[in-house]
């Protein structure tokens, strides 16, 4: 087995050795491959870097928009404080991918092309310096050997040719002594070329072992030289290897929240606030302002009196600005309870695809089918045309903006709070002040 093997060994060495002339480039091309893997290693870094960005950027952008819904819909007290708090996690969780991002652009590419700038020098001809040093150092370790090998093949050949030619002296000697026609005088001169042949044989022998002890001579020093041309290529190579492992061990520790303590900080604030949610204190709290435990200004008795009768909606003012409907009929802020955030924004399915792109308007309580307006005429017939007695701009996404003038459809009567649905010629479709409009 061992036989074998060596065999099978020494045959793979020959095949494509290092040794072999010429075979070295394989070690000098080592230098451009390093270089051109600093380029690879800073595009990649690159490109995650755009990654962490753009995720940063989502989560501030998805934070900023349901802040605002959550502070405007009914949800409130301490729920409401630990919902907000989720919102709050993301803000600060964008910042260390924002810091991930700038990490990696500003600290580990900027080592990486500094590294790369150090380690390979151009050359104004093309190349780089340790290339071309690494190239010329082989070529004169190898020179000489590559000489002798040159010399040696040569002698070989020759061996070969002159044993080829004495095979076919002695064929054509063999043939003449059974053939007839053959002449005495011709078989002396086969005889005679046969042993000229056996001659050549044996001077182009002695040569060519000759030639392979001198080429076996100067292999040894053909070794040595052209392993430490090949120990400084080497060299160079570890710097870099070495260089590479610590540069992805940095980025490893830039990638890595875990290691960051701000990031474990965030979510023990964030399980704080929720734990700290009272579910007793916001019912309480709803009670005192819109329930039972709210002060009431029970009816009394009161004279007439001119001054107090109900003046008309105030028309629009000189400096521009809005007119302001009675209080009787404006919802305070964050009070609509007849509106929740979710109803103000249908296009935001509660299941999840990836391809889902939020559509405003695109939903209702019917599941986005029809018309709303179409079904409030069917079912209720309460539309009604008016017409705009003043300006007014909406304040939220649900609500209508227009000009005094204008005219609209109604298709739901005013609610308690005051507040009317109707479309616009448009098709737009929203609330609006009851106090702002009359019917035509």
């Amino acid at each position: 087995m061992s036989g074998s093997y060596d065999e099978c060994a020494g045959a793979d060495d020959t095949m494509d050795s290092f040794w072999e002339v010429g075979n070295y480039k394989r070690a000098v091309k080592r230098f451009d491959d390093g270089h051109r893997l600093c380029n690879d290693l800073m595009g990649c870094l690159q490109e995650r870097a755009k990654i962490e960005k753009s995720y940063g950027d989502q989560l501030t952008a998805w934070s900023k928009r349901w802040r605002q819904l959550i502070e405007k819909g009914p949800q409130y007290g301490s729920v409401e404080r630990a919902w907000l708090a989720v919102m709050t996690e993301a803000e600060k969780v964008s910042e260390l991918h924002q810091d991930v991002k700038n990490n990696l652009v500003n600290e580990d590419v900027e080592k990486v092309k500094n590294w790369q700038k150090e380690a390979y020098h151009k050359q104004m001809i093309g190349g780089f310096k340790e290339a071309k040093e690494a190239e010329e150092g082989f070529k004169k370790a190898q020179k000489p050997w590559a000489k002798k090998l040159k010399e040696m093949e040569a002698a070989k050949k020759s061996y070969h040719m002159a044993c080829k030619e004495e095979k076919l002296a002695a064929a054509r000697e063999a043939n003449g002594k059974t053939e007839a026609s053959v002449t005495v005088d011709q078989q002396k001169k086969l005889h005679e070329k046969v042993d000229k042949c056996k001659q050549d044989v044996q001077k182009a022998k002695e040569k060519y072992e000759k030639s392979l002890e001198e080429l076996n001579k100067c292999t040894p020093q053909y070794m040595e030289c052209m392993e430490q041309v090949f120990d400084q290529c080497q060299q160079h190579e570890v710097k870099r290897l070495t260089f590479l492992k610590e540069a992805l061990l940095d980025i490893k520790r830039h990638l890595n929240l875990t290691e960051n303590a701000s990031y474990a900080t965030i979510y023990r604030e964030l399980e704080r606030t929720i734990l700290g949610a009272n579910t007793q204190e916001d019912l309480k709290w709803f009670s005192n302002n819109h329930g039972p435990e709210m002060p009431m200004n029970w009816p009394a008795f009161e004279e007439y009196n001119p001054d107090q009768a109900s003046a008309p909606p105030k028309k629009k003012k000189p400096d521009g600005a809005p007119p302001t409907p009675s209080t009787d009929h404006v919802a305070p802020p964050g009070d609509r309870s007849s509106v929740s955030s979710y109803e103000k924004n249908q296009g935001f399915s509660t299941e999840w695809s990836d391809d889902e792109q939020p559509t405003a308007n695109s939903g209702n309580e019917n599941g986005g089918n029809g018309n709303s307006f179409e079904d409030d005429v069917s079912t209720t017939g309460k539309s009604v045309r008016v017409r705009a007695l003043y300006d007014y701009e909406g304040q939220e996404q649900d609500e209508l903006t227009f000009k005094a003038g204008d005219e609209l459809t109604k298709t739901e009567d005013e609610d308690e709070q005051g507040w009317c649905r109707g479309r616009l010629d448009s098709g737009q479709e929203g609330l609006y002040p009851a106090n702002y409009v009359e019917p035509i």
